[in-house]
């Protein structure tokens, strides 16, 4: 049963989000201000939190900011009225995981938390192991292996296989992977990320200029098959 932390100061709302969730088969946790909010994420394990961002006392995007500071992964969702293109920008670039304007539907809004729940399913937590074809990368060790020789991955060459294996599948876009992989108050290019795949693919694939794992989609982005 996946675990869910509502922080949302609005008690009605609140009170909603939790009967509906729970209604669809989830453990709801509530929080009333950002300061309850950003102890509860810290303090135990949730699998979504669906983040309000006008709260007392700690901002939402305060609460999103310090968890992702610390090191925190947990999915987060972000609720505002304010609807404004820049508070949606800012939301993303500090971490969260999508965005949602009231009013909404609760329909919307559960497609949304499942569709996180999903992706956040495919995440590697530290201690894991991932093989695809003859590379294995231990990211807690971190060590890579190619066939039967060790390849040498800089720590940020394994945050960005981290992040593209957690996302395999998916198009990456070259700020999803700024944002994400060197962080929101990091200013580096777009082609920083072009370099850095381009030294992973002589690492990883078998032919570097035809790649197999590290594929490049045309006017999108990057992604991994494996």
């Amino acid at each position: 049963m996946p675990r869910i932390l509502v922080v949302e100061d609005d008690k009605a709302m609140a009170v909603a989000l939790s009967d509906g969730f729970q209604y669809e088969g989830h453990s709801v946790s509530l929080a009333r201000d950002g300061e309850e909010g950003l102890a509860l994420a810290s303090e135990s394990r949730f699998d979504l939190v669906v983040l309000d961002v006008m709260l007392p006392k700690v901002s939402g995007f305060d609460v999103c900011k310090q968890l992702r500071g610390a090191g925190n992964g947990v999915p987060i969702i972000m609720l505002t009225a304010r609807g404004q293109e820049i508070d949606k920008v800012l939301g993303l670039k500090i971490g969260a995981d999508d965005y949602v304007t009231k009013p909404f539907s609760f329909m919307e809004l559960t497609a949304r938390v499942e569709a996180v729940l999903r992706r956040s399913s495919n995440r590697i937590e530290p201690g894991d192991t991932y093989r695809f074809g003859d590379v294995t990368l231990d990211f807690k060790k971190s060590v890579a292996i190619k066939g039967e020789s060790a390849i040498e991955l800089s720590p940020r060459e394994f945050r960005i296989m981290k992040y593209f294996i957690e996302h395999r599948g998916e198009v990456l876009t070259r700020d999803q992977l700024l944002n994400q992989v060197w962080g929101y108050d990091s200013f580096p290019l777009t082609r920083t990320v072009d370099t850095h795949i381009a030294k992973l693919r002589q690492k990883i694939e078998d032919t570097p200029a035809d790649p197999h794992y590290l594929v490049t989609v045309h006017r999108g982005g990057y992604k991994f098959v494996g």
